[in-house]
């Protein structure tokens, strides 16, 4: 609360245009999302930006147009920037503000790394209850928020229509999604039969990723507990055993792809290949693109939906991005830009959601001018239905690559399901037993060996 009144205090000393404190009040943020300074170099017109790159970089130049003496440097990293980060926290020298993805906040905060930013909300006049559930967990670890929510992400059926209706899968002008693990056989074997062309596009080489979300996904619509707790996960199980023998049959059937990598993937779907692709948000914008674009396969008939309810409860597997303020010194006048900062890009959510991603503020996620973009209102119930996992499960993107490898080799026949569920179980928990369970509230490390 002391904190909170300090940084309130300071946003009042020093008021939007004033010089008062400029230096002071200079921050450095970091962040991904590319580089696209040629384009983007001095732009502040955030209306007329594309893509993240251009969105972002536009919403940051505003901010110092806004804000007397720029008072944000900025920094753009390789994707993802985390060995990079971790160097500049061995260094003892951090940012004051860094894009981060959901997944990755639990291996930061639980080593002390990171400020909870509750302070800071609270002197931006933010609350937590204004953002989504679903963005809201993504950055909470041991019931405390380690980070601006900022958007939600995660996976969709990505569909030719045109493909749809050829199957007599369309009813009153969208396409019909299984309710069910049984229907969606059904579908996708009236869709091959009539079409010719598999059901799903798989990325299932090299992109572990997909599988993975497919089977946390399903997991979470059966109450499957994942991750019993921080050093164990839980994959031998009946419901594990059930998703991935389920898609296993349907690939050995051919509804779904076999041997296609993400680019290949990608580019079947846009060659009218097949009839769904399950990719994430980030894809939106560039399928929308396409199929606005005379002569091509998409041209008219592209439609986007959350992943459809195959067992027990529609959930959903999400992430998100955030922006988290790493522990180091500041002076309150970098304490107020900070809560200034997330004022502001909180204030322009509805321009990041042009990219693909879901609004992490609930009434933007809820406003017209949202469900008026491009198949936005379709894919608005992922802010209700979607789970990330719980805060405690540090490495989250190396279980990701383990546990996908292992998926992906039952779906292909490279090793039996039992097998399969069996090696990843074991090689996951054999990494998360090299981990040190420590509390969010331990001081921050300054030596090499403290890297996330």
């Amino acid at each position: 609360m002391r904190i909170a009144l300090a940084l309130g205090l300071a946003l009042l000393a020093t008021g939007c245009g004033s010089n008062s404190g400029a230096d002071e009040g200079k921050i450095y943020l970091q962040r991904f999302f590319g580089e696209c300074g040629a384009a983007y170099g001095t732009a502040t017109d955030v209306a007329a930006a594309k893509g993240e790159c251009g969105i972002i970089t536009s919403m940051i130049n505003k901010f110092n147009a806004e804000n007397a003496g720029a008072p944000v440097s900025s920094n753009v990293v390789a994707w993802p920037g985390y060995p990079q980060l971790s160097a500049q926290f061995a260094a003892g020298d951090p940012p004051d503000i860094v894009s981060m993805h959901g997944g990755v906040i639990s291996d930061y905060a639980a080593r002390g790394l990171l400020e909870p930013v509750e302070p800071y909300l609270e002197a931006a006049g933010l609350k937590p209850d204004q953002f989504t559930d679903a963005s809201r967990m993504a950055a909470t670890v041991d019931n405390r928020l380690y980070g601006l929510p900022w958007d939600t992400h995660g996976g969709l059926y990505h569909i030719n229509t045109k493909l749809f209706a050829q199957a007599g899968l369309m009813r009153d002008g969208k396409p019909m999604l299984p309710q069910s693990a049984e229907e969606l056989l059904a579908h996708a074997r009236q869709f091959k039969a009539r079409t010719g062309k598999p059901y799903l596009l798989q990325s299932l080489v090299a992109d572990t990723a997909a599988q993975t979300r497919t089977l946390y996904t399903y997991l979470m619509a059966q109450d499957a507990v994942i991750f019993p707790d921080p050093l164990h996960i839980r994959l031998q199980t009946p419901e594990a055993r059930r998703v991935v023998n389920y898609f296993k049959a349907l690939t050995q059937e051919g509804l779904g792809t076999l041997d296609q990598d993400t680019p290949a993937a990608i580019a079947a779907f846009l060659s009218g290949e097949g009839g769904i692709y399950p990719t994430g948000t980030w894809m939106i914008d560039q399928f929308h693109q396409d199929s606005m674009t005379p002569g091509r396969p998409l041209y008219g008939n592209y439609a986007v939906y959350p992943y459809p309810r195959l067992w027990g409860k529609h959930a959903e597997f999400v992430s998100g991005h955030v922006w988290v303020v790493p522990k180091r010194e500041r002076t309150p006048a970098q304490r107020a830009m900070i809560a200034r900062f997330f004022a502001f890009m909180t204030a322009h959510n509805l321009d990041w959601a042009r990219t693909g991603h879901l609004p992490a503020v609930r009434n933007v996620i809820e406003s017209a001018a949202f469900k008026a973009m491009p198949h936005r209102a379709e894919i608005a119930p992922l802010a209700t239905i979607g789970h990330p996992l719980p805060g405690y499960v540090q490495r989250q993107s190396a279980i990701e690559r383990l546990v996908g490898e292992e998926v992906g080799a039952a779906i292909t026949g490279q090793k039996t399901v039992d097998q399969a569920l069996a090696d990843g179980e074991r090689r996951v928990n054999e990494l998360l037993a090299q981990l040190p369970v420590v509390s969010p509230s331990s001081p921050p490390r300054r030596s090499a060996s403290s890297r996330p």
